[in-house]
């Protein structure tokens, strides 16, 4: 059982995995001398333990930094630490797991707490789009370029926030501005935040990530006239939206009433987009729609694909590959393929090789820790080990050439011997022009309603 504190301070340790929970401690504890945050816990994303929340980051209330641990402690970490309230700070969590962890808590004699999302969004002075989502893996990233070319378009000129990937070296994270690849290099980003970020520079859309978001706002608010929030796994937006779009995934029907917080998405969503219906079987779009009315009636729903691209279709038929997918959305977004697949069975290849036999390293653990995935490699790659680790894999693989679906180019960040195939995808409304025409009345209405910036 955990003692009471020996400080006035109330002792509260923040569950997260390298994003939310650091947003949440900057906007609710870091200027408050009554909470001290002893602890944050880290899960889901490889290599995040065992770090220090910086001093520059955590403020003059943690001259020494803040410890960042693993998740699996959390009870001596209660016991040891003195802590009396666990607050849950990360996203796509199923709620029977949420309660599990709640129920530890609360057992070892510490409160437990879910943070409103109201209270930790910032308000912006410009018009803010966000996308979110009910899961990792909906297609969040492919609707925001959708949004980026429209308002291009429409003589806009947007900025993308994206949701915190705070991974590495955490005191050059703060603010992260990203106008060219070298910027990659600068914040010495992992593979996981090259997928997110490569497509977007190469769109000449200004970027932001970082850490610290009220920093990250003004800086952002000085670039365009419009902000898209691009989201995250499935959390709910750091920005207030005044235009809050929520994918939701039919090859994951269900999901949308049972993962925290993608509910939370759902209810508060302006238009539902139900994404990849050309994949879902019809019953599987009737459960997701039905949830989306019974949970937010007031929603709109409108619908799209992923349309995949190869530059030449022919060089794949006959030939025996093997596939790389987006990694988040394999792990903890529990799909067993992506668009790699998908391309594979539409253009004759002769096999699909399992990888598994050839993995090496941590590929080896994490095909361990995801028995659900068979014919996939996950584009892992938050350490340099890491990457050297999905290097060699590749190179093993018995196989004609390598079928890549993550957004990055891997054969020169990889310097692979074997050819690579790139496969893109990119959102389609289904019909067109509907998702179109929902942006072009929420511009409209913007600047009827007299937002300055839109003037």
């Amino acid at each position: 059982m955990s003692h009471p504190s020996d400080t006035s301070r109330r002792r509260v340790l923040v569950m997260g995995a390298g994003g939310r929970d650091f947003h949440n401690f900057n906007v609710l504890f870091r200027h408050r001398n009554d909470i001290e945050v002893v602890a944050f816990t880290a899960t889901q994303i490889p290599f995040q333990e065992n770090r220090l929340y910086p001093p520059s980051l955590a403020g003059r209330y943690y001259p020494d930094g803040i410890p960042v641990l693993g998740e699996q402690q959390l009870g001596q970490l209660i016991h040891r630490l003195h802590v009396e309230e666990v607050v849950f700070s990360y996203s796509d969590v199923s709620h029977q797991r949420i309660m599990e962890i709640a129920s530890t808590a609360v057992a070892l004699g510490a409160d437990f707490r879910l943070v409103s999302s109201e209270r930790t969004m910032l308000q912006a002075s410009l018009p803010v789009i966000s996308v979110g989502a009910v899961r990792t893996g909906c297609g969040k990233s492919p609707v925001t370029r959708f949004l980026c070319r429209l308002l291009l378009e429409e003589g806009r000129r947007p900025v993308v926030v994206r949701h915190p990937m705070a991974y590495g070296r955490l005191g050059i994270r703060g603010v992260e501005r990203f106008t060219s690849l070298e910027d990659l290099d600068r914040y010495e980003c992992t593979l996981e935040e090259r997928e997110e970020f490569d497509p977007l520079i190469r769109l000449g859309v200004p970027l932001f990530a970082g850490v610290d978001y009220g920093e990250i706002l003004p800086l952002a608010e000085q670039e365009g006239d419009l902000l898209i929030w691009d989201g995250g796994n499935n959390d709910v937006p750091f920005f207030r939206p005044d235009l809050e779009l929520v994918l939701a995934d039919p090859l994951r029907p269900g999901d949308e009433r049972t993962y925290f917080p993608g509910l939370v998405n759902l209810v508060r969503a302006d238009a539902v987009i139900i994404s990849k219906v050309d994949q879902a079987e019809e019953k599987a779009l009737e459960t997701v729609e039905e949830n989306i009315r019974s949970f937010n009636p007031e929603a709109g729903i409108l619908y799209g694909k992923l349309e995949v691209h190869i530059a030449d279709r022919e060089v794949l038929r006959g030939k025996r590959v093997v596939v790389i997918e987006d990694g988040p959305t394999l792990t903890h977004g529990d799909m067993s393929y992506g668009a790699g697949i998908i391309a594979a069975r539409e253009n004759g290849v002769a096999e699909i090789v399992d990888p598994r036999p050839y993995a090496v390293g941590s590929l080896q653990k994490l095909y361990r820790n995801y028995p659900h995935l068979a014919r996939v490699i996950p584009a892992m790659g938050y350490s340099d080990e890491q990457r050297e680790d999905l290097r060699r894999t590749l190179e093993r693989v018995e196989c004609d050439l390598i079928l890549s679906a993550t957004p990055v180019d891997l054969a020169p960040l990889l310097k692979l011997s074997k050819p690579l195939v790139q496969v893109t995808y990119e959102f389609r409304e289904v019909p067109p022009g509907s998702l179109q025409t929902r942006v072009r009345r929420f511009l409209s209405n913007q600047l009827n309603s007299g937002f300055s910036s839109l003037e």
